[in-house]
């Protein structure tokens, strides 16, 4: 039986009821047919849902000559107008879609990327029926016996909160919420309490995962020493190779998990490690040309728009993410049956140097694979050339600076020049990556 028929005592949504109460099957290894009857009927549900109660929607929907209910779903999704970030900043009740009284949360963007707060409301029946309800046994390894040191914000964003809740209520493990960087949060605290509780799963940002181990090596913690089975890195892009590198500091495997404040859960890594398994009970995935607004054939690079299958208070309908990556439908070695999607990067991160552009991540792999270069870095585009910005240490030369540069331009073919600093700011926030443009 499911945690939700024993735990909860009111009458279940009937999508709920007959796709996930048994708790007999997981959405991570459910057969295609399944899971596009699921979305088929939760797209359905969403849309109508929106179309009679949110007037955002529905004059969105009048204006393409949309009627949700003779909609062929998924397949005609894409008649649907498209959702942007510039349409919901600053406007808290834009996306309402119950009654206020009803709303029992809501989470406000961190401002990361520019411009007015997005909220977010949830209901109740959101937070711990709805979204609960899609459990991934395979993809999230947690169980009764673990104790998971939640190492994200829990103020403002959903991240630490939603981790939470999911480590808890669907999977049972002990959860230590230590945030990230807040006033009594610091790295100091958050590896004290890792090594004295124990904790076997350690969930955080890849920056801050870099910013433990500096600290911990201060504190004379042996990351290595502690019970970890694995530490999930998200809320900010990481190459493979800077992911290689946490893993060497802390002596533990890491893995990526994708989502946002507007979306929810998006995609996560397998042990496979070959992308991010579509969360396919949360979220409807497409990628689209982002100049055209067109759906793209599969494994060609476009914008990711997400539609959100299980909140009520405030639907998210084609949603343009500003990510960049694409979909990978192969079958995967770990026994997922859900699609994976590979990211490159969002789009105001994009680096352009002369007629060209490159994901960040792709430059990031190549950067750190040169030895000599530290964890830490800026990437400022400078017309033709991209300037590099180090942290500089005792062996830091200008001839260590163009021996970087050029080994750098030999495998991207990206000229650049590198430029070392005394250190490179660091904060509990998301890390900066790429300036593009120096005050």
């Amino acid at each position: 039986m499911s945690y939700l028929a024993k735990n909860y005592h009111r009458p279940l949504p009937s999508i709920v009821r007959k796709y996930f109460a048994s708790g007999e099957e997981h959405v991570d290894t459910w057969p295609a047919s399944r899971l596009r009857a699921y979305q088929a009927e939760a797209l359905r549900r969403i849309l109508m849902h929106a179309y009679e109660r949110n007037g955002f929607y529905r004059e969105k929907f009048n204006a393409a000559g949309i009627v949700p209910a003779r909609l062929d779903l998924p397949g005609e999704l894409a008649k649907v107008p498209l959702t942007t970030k510039d349409e919901i900043r600053g406007k808290p009740w834009l996306l309402l879609s119950v009654p206020r009284h009803v709303v029992s949360q809501i989470h406000v963007s961190t401002g990361t990327t520019g411009g007015e707060e997005i909220y977010i409301p949830h209901t109740w029946e959101d937070l711990h029926v709805n979204n609960m309800s899609p459990a991934m046994r395979a993809l999230i390894p947690v169980g009764e016996s673990d104790v998971v040191v939640n190492a994200l914000p829990y103020e403002m964003s959903s991240s630490g909160l939603a981790f939470h809740r999911t480590f808890q209520k669907s999977y049972g493990a002990m959860v230590v919420p230590m945030g990230k960087g807040g006033y009594y949060s610091t790295p100091e605290r958050t590896l004290r309490a890792a090594a004295d509780l124990g904790a076997t799963v350690l969930i955080t940002t890849p920056s801050y995962a870099v910013l433990l181990a500096e600290v911990a090596e201060r504190m004379e913690i042996d990351l290595a020493e502690l019970p970890l089975r694995f530490m999930w890195l998200t809320g900010e892009g990481c190459s493979p190779m800077l992911r290689e590198r946490i893993e060497k500091l802390w002596g533990h495997p890491a893995y990526f998990y994708y989502g946002s404040l507007e979306a929810g859960p998006i995609g996560i890594e397998c042990s496979a490690r070959n992308g991010y398994h579509v969360a396919g009970g949360h979220v409807h995935v497409e990628v689209i040309d982002p100049t055209t607004r067109g759906g793209v054939a599969s494994g060609e690079v476009g914008e990711i728009v997400v539609t959100e299958l299980t909140r009520m208070a405030s639907p998210l309908i084609r949603y343009r993410t500003g990510d960049i990556g694409y979909i990978e439908t192969s079958r995967c070695s770990c026994g997922v049956t859900l699609d994976r999607l590979v990211l490159r990067g969002r789009a105001g991160d994009q680096i352009k140097v002369g007629e060209k552009t490159y994901g960040p991540y792709y430059l990031e792999q190549f950067l750190l694979e040169i030895p000599e270069v530290g964890n830490w870095y800026q990437f400022v585009p400078q017309g033709d050339r991209l300037l590099i910005r180090l942290e500089g240490n005792a062996d830091a030369s200008d001839q260590l600076a163009r021996s970087i540069a050029s080994r750098f331009e030999f495998s991207t073919g990206v000229k650049a020049s590198v430029e070392f600093v005394e250190s490179i700011v660091r904060t509990g926030g998301k890390t900066i990556r790429v300036i593009q443009s120096i005050p």
